[in-house]
């Protein structure tokens, strides 16, 4: 009903889904939480993904930008449009379970200051059920993972996380709007670590639920990753760390983030096709730093968590990185509602 406030409000951004558009929009339309509007937007798709849509209610809004603006930059014009208090990202790979938004928002109100929800995320395409992630852990190092990736295993507890995939996420679409959304200049890839990171400098907390589930497909299951993401994800790491570190913790994990990049360097040597990418993120992650510090000033002036409890929030093991480990924290009890 026209003027009425849905209590979510679901982005997906397409560009070039193929079949899978139409199999994520119908499990969007089969949901038990029916209390949404869904905007559509496509990034100039060539593929006629969006002629594959079925029979959409008016609930659902089409946006057409007609060129490849990023994922960044999609969902933050659909969001600055959004309606609801509550913005749910979902991928047009993946597809949610029927009760997929009914328990993002059920698992919102479990904690104070929750401003963000991650989805437990399983391969679409594997033939046991096989973890694709459950939410995103930050390093110590400036090296971000998702957590259980590949892993054949229950999903763990509710915990509380670094950040949300936002292949499947819910966010706080105040506290998003207020923070800038997503970092236009990233593009795509790393731009849910560095919104994260934001929001946890601003006070806010990701919670993990084992409840809200999709299905993805999911570009991990892809044995050679485009250049395209490898020089992405490199660049956009860089930035992330210098961007957001609070400045004690910079001076103290600098050399170890130089290190984590040094050692990505080295690994991309002995995999085909990783190198140049990775050679020319890190350069380009270091000729825009100048940009960076100059976004960290506005980033900075948002933060009211201190550094030792910033600190906290990351994940310290290196074997955790390599293996794709769980970190989740446990919710004090002085943050029950």
């Amino acid at each position: 009903m026209e003027g009425k406030i849905p209590k979510a409000s679901i982005i997906i951004v397409n560009y070039n889904a193929g079949e899978w558009l139409a199999r994520c929009i119908a499990s969007v339309q089969a949901q038990s939480e029916q209390d949404f509007e869904c905007f559509i937007v496509d990034n100039g798709s060539t593929d006629g993904s969006m002629g594959t849509l079925p029979e959409l209610d008016e609930r659902f809004i089409i946006m057409e930008l007609g060129e490849n603006t990023g994922f960044a930059a999609a969902n933050n014009k659909a969001a600055k449009l959004a309606k609801a208090p509550w913005l749910a990202l979902l991928n047009p790979d993946a597809f949610a379970r029927p009760d997929w938004l009914e328990q993002l928002l059920k698992a919102s109100n479990t904690a104070l200051n929750i401003t963000m929800v991650g989805s437990t995320q399983y391969l679409a395409l594997a033939e046991t059920p096989t973890l694709d992630g459950v939410g995103d852990c930050y390093h110590i190092s400036g090296i971000a993972f998702r957590a259980g990736y590949g892993k054949q295993i229950e999903p763990p507890k509710a915990g509380l996380v670094f950040g949300p995939c936002a292949a499947a996420a819910l966010y706080h679409r105040a506290k998003f709007l207020t923070l800038g959304g997503f970092d236009e200049r990233f593009f795509c890839y790393h731009e849910d670590v560095d919104l994260a990171f934001r929001m946890q400098l601003a006070g806010g907390e990701c919670l993990q639920s084992p409840d809200a589930i999709v299905d993805h497909i999911s570009s991990g299951i892809s044995d050679k990753v485009p250049e395209f993401a490898i020089y992405h994800g490199t660049r956009n790491r860089i930035w992330t760390f210098f961007k957001n570190m609070p400045w004690p913790l910079l001076i103290l994990l600098t050399p170890l983030h130089i290190g984590a990049n040094l050692a990505y360097l080295g690994w991309a040597l002995i995999r085909k096709g990783r190198f140049k990418p990775t050679l020319r993120g890190v350069k380009d992650g270091i000729k825009g730093l100048p940009q960076t510090f100059r976004d960290r000033k506005a980033v900075q002036k948002t933060r009211i968590t201190t550094s030792p409890d910033m600190l906290k929030k990351l994940t310290w093991s290196p074997i955790k990185v390599v293996t794709r480990g769980i970190h989740l924290r446990a919710l004090p009890n002085d943050q029950q509602p």
